[in-house]
């Protein structure tokens, strides 16, 4: 049984007692026992056990995990300290420098302190093969994100939702409570960051909102 530690426990519960997840989870046993599977079994739901369901402000939707040796660990476009921030990251810290001031380059590609400052980093597929992207696309994991995205949408306190990219804004209908604010853009790859990434303000954006909603901003520095 997965353990989160906070809220998510009791709001999940009965998610992993359902056919799909079921199913996934003898994928996932299947897998790990016989691929090399990023992140490691222990750290898939990191997100949520890092940022409990009242302690959401903004989330951000990734896609599916990093597939290099060592680079994935739960969070969507994190990497732990001693691995080099591969490229959306590195566009990631561009677009955070250029519209809020803040320097991330050259320090490192753990986002953990976002995650306990209330940024639920949390990619849409939440396992993948070694060296084979998008390769557990379509296994149950999208359902499980999807429900979590409902949950969220439930609450009545204000978030914000980033959605980067066409597998993000794919969740964009799940969002239908106008508490929240829905910002949406194009990945910060590099395939895609110069056609509407860059200069999308999301992060400035998403402060002001919060703000005026009387919620603490996010500090979008890394320590």
């Amino acid at each position: 049984m997965v353990e989160f530690h906070n809220e998510w426990d009791e709001l999940l519960k009965d998610e992993f007692k359902k056919d799909y997840y079921l199913r996934l989870r003898q994928i996932l046993i299947r897998e790990y026992n016989t691929q090399r599977i990023f992140p490691g079994m222990y750290d898939i739901f990191n997100a949520l056990k890092l940022t409990s369901y009242s302690d959401v402000k903004c989330v951000i939707i990734g896609q599916d995990p990093y597939h290099g040796e060592g680079q994935a660990h739960g969070l969507s476009f994190s990497v732990r300290k001693g691995v080099a921030p591969p490229p959306s990251l590195v566009n990631i810290f561009k677009e955070i420098k250029s519209d809020v001031g803040i320097d991330n380059t050259g320090k490192h590609g753990e986002l953990t302190n976002w995650a306990a400052n209330g940024v639920l980093l949390l990619n849409s597929v939440l396992t993948v093969r070694a060296n084979q992207a998008r390769s557990h696309h379509g296994i149950g994991w999208e359902e499980f994100t999807s429900n979590v995205i409902k949950l969220l949408n439930l609450r009545e306190k204000p978030m914000v939702f980033m959605l980067w990219g066409a597998d993000a804004k794919a969740k964009a209908s799940l969002i239908s409570n106008p508490q929240h604010l829905v910002l949406k853009a194009a990945h910060p790859s590099p395939l895609s960051a110069y056609n509407g990434f860059f200069g999308c303000r999301h992060f400035s954006q998403a402060n002001e909102f919060l703000t005026s909603r009387g919620v603490e901003p996010i500090d979008w520095a890394i320590y």
